[in-house]
């Protein structure tokens, strides 16, 4: 199960890290109203779940690399 959740967030990482250049790149995106979000602002936050991803795929790394047992 672990490796499905770390293959998972791996794939969103990689799909924040693209958006994050679009937006390095001048990408402009709206809401379905039409109004523009607030570019700074979403890449700030992509910046944090980029973050937050990091240390969870670092966690699941470590879980995946130690050995489980009863005398672990």
């Amino acid at each position: 199960m672990a490796d499905t959740e770390l293959e998972r967030f791996k794939a969103a990482r990689v799909t924040a890290l693209y958006r994050l250049d679009l937006i390095a790149q001048g990408a402009r995106i709206t809401y379905e109203d039409g109004t523009p979000v607030d570019m700074a602002s979403e890449k700030v936050r992509l910046e944090q779940v980029v973050a937050d991803m990091d240390r969870r795929i670092a966690r699941l790394e470590l879980m995946a690399a130690t050995p489980t047992g009863p005398l672990n």
